[in-house]
């Protein structure tokens, strides 16, 4: 089964969103990075739940999470 796309909303300066980073990393998961700031409909929907992990079929993984959980996020159907 092939690894869904993964995007981390997230913003500069937030030690949440570094965590969430370094998690992604240490899984060894490819993922697109997405500064809310850059679209004021992210800022709506994610201003106050970052850092917030979304597959491509739309399912997020909001924090806190941890590697057991981010690699059970990405693996289920």
């Amino acid at each position: 089964m092939p690894t869904p796309e993964l995007v981390l909303f997230h913003t500069d300066g937030c030690h949440l969103c570094e965590q969430a980073e370094a998690l992604l990393r240490q899984a060894d998961l490819a993922f697109t990075p997405q500064d809310i700031v850059d679209c004021p409909e992210w800022v709506d929907a994610y201003g106050v739940r970052i850092p917030v992990v979304r597959k491509s079929d739309g399912k997020e993984l909001g924090w806190p999470f941890d590697l057991v959980e981010l690699t059970r996020f990405v693996e289920e159907a």
